[in-house]
């Protein structure tokens, strides 16, 4: 009989996206469910997938508000009486507050708990049930915050990414004449980025052909609005919604500006296009910082600080970065050496192994 498991996921599109993937390496080896909050469900692709949503509550008051401790309570009772029925083995959790419910639950039915951490800085959460758990999935053995009691937990795996961009051609070959930029915010969106960027933008299209990839939130005011400045400004673009066929654009464009969440990184590392990093200054614990200077240090990448990314000076260096081939096609090369360790079958095997050993 399968082993019979549960991914619990929820909030941003940085836990809920690695948590499909996960699941699509295990649906073969063993019987897999997934479960989400109403946040993380807007990332999944309900004709692909068939998942549980759950009631989830913030606990940064946890200790103050009485109605947000009796929610908590329910959710927790719920989530007992959920693995209990159902039978299952084993809980992996892709971490965020939501988890904590249904991560409870199955260590007071003495479930095995695998969690998974795809930032350099270990998450509140993974933290609170690595004493808790059989081990966790990481893209490094060097988190910040990481606890030195629990490192034999560790267990690397090369950085996930959805089956069907593995067969994506890498390395398209691209229009010289012309200069794509990609920006992208996240699953969350980055408003700075919307209302800063443009001057920068701009002063590149006085000088060079290019063509624009934009990430904006849903709002159709919002893209009224910047496809107007753009068309004003007659620069070639293009406006997206966050979405599950970005890799897309990423394989067309020849420089992406970013924020730094691991699962954005990871696919541009993948596919070896040189990019920006403008971590997200207000992210727990600083964790895109880490994520980007992770990178940063093996060299394929430029990561700048928000407050001193939209300057003059920030224009004349990607100017010279776009006039300057050598430092692109360095970054590239780095890149490269990253990528080829990344194959499907490999993490599959990583994943599969462990949850079997144990």
């Amino acid at each position: 009989m399968k082993k019979k498991i549960l991914i619990t996921t929820g909030g941003s599109g940085g836990h809920t996206v690695p948590a499909t993937i996960i699941f699509d390496h295990l649906k073969k080896n063993f019987d897999v469910f997934l479960e989400t909050d109403k946040r993380g469900s807007q990332f999944i692709d309900s004709t692909k997938y068939k998942y549980r949503v759950f009631s989830s509550t913030k606990l940064n008051s946890f200790f103050k508000i009485p109605v947000v401790i009796y929610k908590f309570t329910l959710i927790l009772i719920n989530s007992f009486f959920y693995l209990k029925k159902n039978n299952f083995n084993a809980v992996v959790s892709t971490g965020g507050y939501m988890s904590i419910p249904t991560c409870l639950a199955a260590k007071s039915l003495n479930l095995d708990i695998f969690l998974f951490e795809p930032n350099m800085t270990i998450g509140r959460s993974n933290r609170f049930f690595l004493g808790l758990s059989k081990k966790i999935f990481c893209y490094s053995s060097n988190l910040k915050y990481f606890p030195k009691k629990y490192k034999n937990k560790i267990k690397l795996i090369p950085s996930l990414l959805r089956k069907e961009i593995y067969q994506l051609k890498k390395d398209k070959k691209k229009d010289n004449k012309i200069f794509k930029i990609l920006i992208i915010g996240g699953s969350q969106g980055a408003e700075i980025f919307e209302k800063k960027l443009f001057s920068l933008i701009f002063g590149l299209s006085k000088k060079l052909n290019i063509f624009v990839y934009h990430q904006v939130k849903i709002n159709e005011k919002k893209y009224k609005e910047i496809s107007e400045i753009y068309q004003e400004n007659k620069i070639n673009f293009e406006l997206f919604n966050f979405n599950h066929s970005i890799h897309k654009y990423i394989c067309d464009s020849d420089l992406v500006i970013t924020r730094a969440g691991a699962s954005t990184l990871a696919e541009l590392v993948y596919f070896n296009v040189p990019f920006v990093a403008i971590p997200f200054p207000y992210s727990k614990d600083d964790h895109q910082l880490e994520n980007a200077n992770y990178y940063m240090n093996k060299n394929c990448c430029w990561v700048f600080e928000e407050k001193n990314f939209f300057t003059e000076n920030s224009n004349n260096f990607l100017l010279n970065l776009v006039n300057n081939t050598n430092e692109i096609l360095d970054k590239k090369e780095n890149m490269r050496k990253i990528s080829y360790q990344n194959t499907w079958n490999n993490i599959n095997e990583i994943l599969t192994k462990t949850l079997y050993e144990n």
